[in-house]
């Protein structure tokens, strides 16, 4: 599924006090924590790989709060590969706090002015912050206009990141006093319609924390008594060197406050429901994490075992271990492959090396894509010669790699069928929370699913269309039972068109009212501003 990507990570780390006995701390004192930051990033850059950037906290530093941020990978952004320019840049930015955040751009365009954090200065150090978010406002459009209409105010950047922004900036110049940060969030949030984790630093020293009240987007914390750490996947959080039991979730509709001795949480919005995004555990997240308490990787084997549940219920399929083979398509695959091809008895093979350093199919034009997307993976001929093939994937989005891959895999690795299996049910709906699809006319799904039924004959046509001997999808009630959680706690909406928000169900409506339309450079929601912008 190289053609899908998620927007951002965010990651947050304080040193709770002046006592460096942590073992999270064995090399950082308390006034150099933010050196763990890019460590804390490097395991969340399967988040987004456009673009990296931290702001780190320092009393003792006349620039209090201090931002680096630019487009590229962390390693790129922060020297990673230079130890001299790397010691410089962690130097500068040494603090007993810190916040950061990776991207990949579902809104806006490719550039630095886009990367986070964002800093807003201020005279006064309680209206002096930066501050990062992971996730996509559907109702941007409406917040934009509102904050426009009287043309006082201008917008430099076309993104929801700094809509919220102003809006946290406006209510810190009307209070009078200190804020009480749980108050001002709430006032913050309370016209949002979409999904969102953000991360805040202030100059005085304050760390806050909140996920939106569906907890669509992933937030873990931990703290020891000495160290407190957040980011998008618990897995930064396990390498960094804290126990699984110590590592929580972020109820949905909360938010924490740390000060430089303490940690709160309350509640900063009613939650009376959920709607968890199911593909963090098909593919966002890393295979390590665990979100919300269900393990990704376990949730990927149970989608394995409802494939080949699906596959043994079929007569027209008989498969002989002899000539037959499970072949997962990197990386993310291999879980659900391996647990499929163990339920039927075939042997699991790495028929497909990845060239991790083939570059991001994902910012290229049609074209491009293509011509990288077969690039990306190397069949193994020694592997796939001779065989029948069930290439097992996450899902499909545009087809262009899938395109690319099965004609790799008959012309160079030389396989005799091919047979691919979707760990997925189709995506028929385009997502506007913050996944990179969100314009009808970019989905393969709809042209074959339109109607959401799996039937044989439609899976059939999508087969010929890609080249494949046959083609199988998950039905969409098995991604609950892989999961673990209710259907209803969960957001489904690509796959079902049912959206759980209001402005997401109203921007999936113009989408329908406009199909072939837009384009990637055009995605719906912008579409929804433009037109309000216009009258």
């Amino acid at each position: 599924m190289s053609e899908l990507f998620h927007e951002c990570g965010v990651a947050a780390i304080y040193h709770l006090n002046n006592v460096p006995d942590s073992p999270i701390c064995t090399k950082q004192g308390p006034d150099e924590i933010s050196r763990l930051m890019p460590r804390l990033l490097l395991d969340i850059q399967n988040r987004g790989q456009l673009a990296a950037g931290m702001t780190s906290y320092s009393a003792k530093r006349r620039q209090i709060l201090k931002t680096r941020r630019d487009v590229g990978s962390v390693t790129e952004v922060f020297r990673l590969n230079h130890r001299a320019k790397s010691e410089s840049l962690m130097k500068q930015l040494t603090g007993r706090a810190a916040i950061g955040h990776v991207r990949y751009a579902t809104c806006g365009e490719d550039d630095r002015s886009y990367a986070q954090p964002f800093e807003r200065k201020h005279i006064h150090k309680r209206k002096w912050f930066s501050f990062c978010f992971n996730g996509q406002l559907a109702n941007y459009g409406l917040l934009r206009k509102r904050l426009t209409e009287n043309g006082e105010h201008h917008l430099q950047l076309d993104t929801d990141t700094e809509i919220i922004l102003h809006e946290i900036g406006r209510l810190l110049s009307e209070s009078s006093g200190e804020p009480d940060w749980f108050e001002l969030i709430r006032e913050a949030i309370k016209d949002f319609d979409g999904a969102y984790c953000m991360a805040l630093l202030t100059a005085k020293g304050e760390l806050i924390i909140a996920r939106d009240p569906l907890g669509m987007k992933p937030m873990c914390y931990a703290n020891d008594g000495r160290v407190f750490v957040a980011a998008s996947e618990s897995v930064a959080l396990l390498n960094l060197g804290f126990e699984p039991e110590q590592i929580h979730s972020l109820p949905a509709g909360h938010a924490i406050l740390v000060d430089g001795n303490s940690m709160r949480i309350e509640s900063i919005a009613p939650s009376p429901k959920t709607a968890h995004c199911f593909f963090e555990w098909v593919y966002f997240a890393n295979v390590a994490s665990t979100l919300d308490d269900r393990s990704v990787y376990l949730s990927r084997t149970r989608l394995g075992e409802e494939l080949a549940k699906l596959e043994k219920a079929d007569p027209r399929f008989d498969w002989d271990p002899e000539d037959t083979i499970v072949v997962p398509v990197p990386d993310t695959s291999k879980a659900a492959a391996d647990s499929m091809a163990f339920n039927l008895g075939l042997p699991s093979r790495e028929g497909l090396m990845r060239n991790r350093y083939a570059g991001r199919t994902f910012i290229e034009n049609g074209i491009a894509r293509k011509a990288k997307a077969a690039r990306k993976y190397t069949p193994l001929r020694e592997v796939l010669a001779g065989k029948k093939v069930i290439l097992v994937e996450d899902s499909i989005v545009r087809s262009t790699t899938m395109n690319a891959l099965l004609d790799r895999i008959r012309e160079v690795g030389g396989a005799k069928e091919i047979h691919v299996r979707v760990a997925c049910p189709p995506i028929i709906a385009p997502c506007f929370y913050g996944i990179d699809m969100s314009t009808i006319d970019q989905l393969i799904g709809p042209k074959y699913f339109a109607n959401g039924k799996l039937t044989l004959e439609d899976q059939q046509r999508m087969a010929d269309h890609l080249g494949c001997e046959s083609l199988r999808y998950l039905p969409v009630e098995a991604i609950a039972q892989a999961i673990e959680l209710p259907a209803d706690k969960l957001c489904q909406a690509c796959v079902t068109g049912e959206y759980p928000t209001p402005c997401g169900q109203h921007l999936y409506q113009i989408a329908l009212d406009n199909p072939g339309s837009t384009t990637d450079a055009s995605r719906t929601y912008e579409q929804l501003a433009a037109a309000l912008a216009s009258g």
